[in-house]
């Protein structure tokens, strides 16, 4: 089992495969380095592909203190593993929990992004539902501690952005979710209060965003609702950004549509690394 150390001194377990330019994948809360399997097996034939577990993760480490889990912490986790791999450059792929970070990233470390793959980005970051999304972190937190991740699974796991893969693919749904079910429970509560429900809304960082010049890729399912919104606010804020919807699709993209999701990423990898990703011409912009 390979580990790599961050500056705190916590374990991050990670999986490699391939060889070539460095994609670095980043999990969602209800996954860990097995959701990106459908990416590894595909993105290793040409790339460099590096997948693992988040802080409070099996098998990474569970940390002990509830402060180790806030959002500054998971994005300088990438940043360390991409130390300890002796990776300077990645293409940084995130699935919301991991979106937000790998957005994080490119607003703190642009130096280290050759590019920004934001998929189901933004969930809580409405401006209306804050506190709603907030509420809600606790009291999952909470039944984290009291019922268990098993349990917790078959209510969190099936919210209104999953439902679109469990009708869609049953035995991909209860392969996510069993792997769900299998999570720390300590860790995954440390998880929800400190990083999903103290986390600011992407909202906050609009000056930065207008700022941010790393192509970016953002995708969205159009029955993922609590991402389409944000997803928006993405792409008209970031000016070397590209919006994908995918038809049909929830939350979990990347697992609900495997090789849509793969064909749009590799398009997008390759016109980077061909040059040809640029800033939105700011004539197509409606006045």
């Amino acid at each position: 089992m390979a580990f790599a150390k961050t500056r705190d001194g916590t374990r991050l377990y990670y999986e490699e495969a391939g060889s070539g330019t460095p994609v670095v994948f980043l999990h969602e809360f209800a996954g860990d380095y097995r959701s990106w399997e459908h990416q590894m097996r595909y993105f290793s034939r040409r790339h460099r592909c590096i997948a693992y577990s988040a802080r409070g993760y099996l098998p990474s480490d569970i940390p002990a203190s509830p402060d180790a889990y806030s959002f500054r912490h998971f994005m300088s986790d990438a940043v360390d593993l991409m130390d300890q791999l002796a990776i300077r450059r990645a293409h940084v792929v995130g699935l919301s929990m991991g979106g937000y970070s790998t957005l994080q990233v490119g607003l703190n470390h642009p130096d280290r992004a050759m590019s920004l793959t934001l998929a189901g980005t933004g969930s809580g970051s409405e401006r209306g539902r804050q506190e709603e999304f907030r509420r809600g972190a606790q009291e999952t937190a909470r039944q984290f501690e009291t019922l268990g991740a098993a349990e917790v699974a078959t209510t969190y796991g099936l919210g209104p952005g999953r439902v679109p893969f469990a009708v869609k693919d049953p035995r991909g749904y209860y392969e996510f979710n069993q792997q769900f079910g299998q999570h720390d429970a300590q860790g995954s509560a440390h998880t929800m209060r400190g990083f999903q429900g103290g986390r600011p809304s992407i909202y906050d960082f609009e000056d930065n965003l207008r700022r941010l010049a790393v192509p970016t890729l953002i995708v969205v399912g159009d029955e993922d609702d609590a991402c389409i919104e944000p997803s928006l606010f993405l792409k008209k804020k970031i000016a070397p950004s590209g919006l994908a919807m995918f038809p049909k699709t929830g939350h979990a993209i990347n697992l609900e549509e495997p090789a849509l999701f793969n064909q749009t990423l590799e398009a997008f990898l390759g016109l980077v690394e061909a040059n040809r990703w640029p800033p939105r011409d700011a004539r197509s912009i409606r006045p």
